[in-house]
């Protein structure tokens, strides 16, 4: 039968070999002993034979950064690519995707979280990654592996005795079954698992004149950017005469239009996760484009360091490099170089599965029903499937496990509904020609559709597999508002009780209460998609915490919770029904969403007090944004119920400086 979506407000997360952190590190410190990971032993199998032969192996040590380090840090003053520095382990398009990662903290803490060496140590450290649409907490212990004092895999920078990376590295090691699982992989794999998004790739060798532009509007979107260098004439990557290093990956970091003697010249800032080893043609540190250029941003732009980071002209980029790997939530695509493509639709299928050696015919499997409204200029459909690394084994050199067509159902099958017959599959049916790129995790196509109905039909020559089916479609420009970059998830049409005390129970530690950061969490997830400049922050869930909080406590227990969750729901609903486009409400509606807001039955406002709301709750383009709607709602009837409360005539109130001060620093 036919496949629909899941979804997308599935926000559990798994944990790793069923290992529970916070259980763990409290039974580690009431026993006042140091965590020992038996899932993952210090011993040779973690590191694995790929990355131990000819070596001696009773050399290696498993250490705790305090025998390392007097003062070890987990991050100290904030996480930064340069506090990475490449090991042994040929792991340079995992660190190549972290350091892009570092460039977006927001995203980076979800996969770091709040941990160090100090505050409750017990030894062991967990971290986040995103696996097959699903987050997946990983637990280690702080065990590395070193030769003489040196950790074996990546090792804090000279100077530096911040440890995050070399954990991190751990955690991600443990995932994939071992260090040796890390040695040689592809970028969109470690791009895909470190953020859940979908890889778009350019070709270098052919891309567009507009690059800059390109890599300044993907940066501008909050997207990671990696690339790569061909492979040289060995299997090894050596280091070559130009300073590159062959089939290496590096980090994008920049981008710029830069002054140079009579006009100007686009140029690229990469960094190496070596760490050092850099770029020596033009525009290299120290060079006389450097010296000569008069460009008033010379001085925030260029740092002549031995760090691995480097600047190089657009030209020499695109020759000595191959692919540009972009990662975001959504794809990303330019239209003539003017604007990324802000808004599309995403179908999700998780949890499918297909039998084994099912290529040949494919009536007998899964089939995924998607629609095209109106064919647009450029791709406007990007399939994308992800298998679970942990299925794969080290060795295989077959790729990636599954394949798949996408075929156009004409008029006549359309009344299929369920599933289409085997006539349909005709010998001479074309199917649909796409961009692809395949890895051993993931594969995605990208395809310039017309208008009409489609199927997606995987198949396999191998055994059966597991995957994630994500299906991403642009929306045609009159769905699509310009100016907004969030989408409201649409939530079930009324309030159930079930809905909302399993939102609670899935974000509430022991299922007690929540505080504002994990209530940013749950609303984030669960109301809102979009770059994060466009969702809940955290100072505005402090807000909403202290006008629910009635137990003035700092956190809401269920039943605090449910009163939020009914608001949250109508504030949705009243948000959808005014809106004027996708996404946007006009400060010109605050009235509107007043006068439509049940909970403020009998509560109005005048012309003056609308107008300083204006102010305060839109932006520079007089646009409301459904978390201001929230805040401005919800502090409204706090306010006027406060006064209510307070009043003992109606018209007025007094308080002492104390009371005022309580009210109005907190409420």
């Amino acid at each position: 039968m036919a496949h629909y979506p899941d979804r997308p407000a599935e926000t559990s997360i798994i944990k790793f070999k069923d290992q529970d952190f916070n259980s763990l590190r409290n039974h580690c410190l009431s026993n006042r002993k140091w965590f020992v990971d038996e899932t993952f032993p210090a011993e040779a199998s973690s590191i694995g034979q790929k990355l131990l032969q000819g070596k001696n192996l009773s050399s290696v040590e498993w250490l705790r950064p305090k025998d390392l380090s007097r003062d070890p840090h987990f991050i100290l003053e904030g996480a930064s690519r340069f506090d990475i520095q490449q090991g042994r382990a040929g792991d340079c398009w995992f660190l190549a995707a972290l350091g892009s990662l570092t460039q977006n903290p927001r995203s980076l803490q979800k996969i770091l979280m709040e941990q160090s060496f100090s505050h409750q140590y017990a030894g062991i450290f967990h971290f986040q990654f995103w696996q097959c649409g699903h987050w997946v907490e990983v637990v280690v212990d702080d065990r590395l592996p070193v030769v003489g004092k040196e950790c074996l895999f990546v090792h804090p920078c000279k100077g530096s005795q911040e440890f995050w990376p070399c954990l991190l590295e751990k955690a991600y090691a443990k995932l994939r079954g071992s260090y040796s699982h890390l040695h040689y992989g592809y970028l969109p794999d470690a791009l895909v698992d470190l953020t859940g998004g979908v890889v778009t790739i350019a070709n270098l060798y052919s891309s567009p004149s507009n690059l800059l532009m390109m890599v300044k509007m993907a940066a501008k979107a909050g997207s990671l950017m990696t690339c790569a260098t061909p492979k040289g004439p060995t299997d090894e990557s050596e280091v070559m005469a130009n300073g590159l290093v062959s089939q290496h990956a590096y980090t994008v970091t920049g981008a710029e239009q830069i002054q140079y003697r009579t006009g100007w010249e686009d140029i690229v800032r990469l960094w190496n996760p070596w760490g050092k080893t850099e770029w020596r043609g033009r525009w290299r540190d120290g060079s006389q484009e450097w010296q000569e250029t008069q460009d008033p941003r010379k001085r925030q732009l260029y740092h002549n360091k031995e760090d691995g980071e480097f600047w190089m002209s657009c030209q020499d980029f695109q020759e000595n490099f191959f692919s540009l790997f972009i990662c975001n939530q959504i794809p990303i695509t330019l239209d003539h170089g003017r604007r990324p493509h802000g808004t599309w639709g995403q179908m999700i299928f998780k949890n499918q599965e297909i039998l084994g050696n099912s290529a040949g015919q494919p009536w007998r499997n899964a089939q995924y029903l998607f629609s095209v409204r109106e064919s647009q200029g450029g791709d406007n459909v990007v399939v994308s499937f992800t298998v679970m690394p942990q299925g794969l084994k080290i060795e295989e050199e077959e790729g990636f496990p599954l394949n798949f067509q996408v075929f156009k159902v004409d008029a006549q099958f359309q009344q299929f509904q369920e599933r289409l017959p085997p006539t349909f599959f005709s010998p001479f049916r074309n199917a649909a020609q796409g961009i692809e790129y395949k890895t051993k995790c993931n594969f995605t196509k990208s395809f310039q559709l017309n208008s009409g109905t489609y199927v997606v039909v995987p198949s396999t020559h191998r055994e059966a597999a597991r995957f994630l089916l994500r299906i991403f479609l642009k929306m045609p420009d009159n769905d699509r508002n310009r100016g907004s970059n969030f989408n409201l998830r649409a939530l079930e049409g009324s309030l159930s009780e079930d809905s909302e005390q399993s939102t609670f129970y899935r974000y509430a530690p022991k299922g007690l209460d929540i505080d504002a950061t994990q209530l940013q969490g749950l609303l984030n997830e669960e109301f809102l998609t979009g770059p994060p400049g466009d969702t809940f922050s955290l100072d505005e869930c402090r807000s909403i915490v202290a006008l629910m909080d009635l137990k003035v406590n700092g956190r809401l227990d269920h039943e605090e919770f449910a009163r939020l969750w009914r608001r949250l729901v109508h504030c949705q609903h009243v948000f959808q029904n005014i809106q004027k486009s996708t996404g946007v409400l006009l400060s010109s509606d605050l009235g509107k969403a007043v006068k439509d807001t049940d909970f403020l039955t009998g509560i109005s406002i005048n012309t003056e007090l609308l107008d300083l709301m204006t102010l305060r709750y839109s932006d520079s383009t007089g646009r409301v944004s459904f978390p201001s709607l929230v805040c401005f709602l919800m502090r409204l009837e706090a306010m006027a119920k406060t006064f209510h409360n307070l009043s003992k005539d109606g018209k007025g109130l007094y308080l002492t400086e104390m009371e005022w001060m309580n009210l109005a620093m907190y409420n």
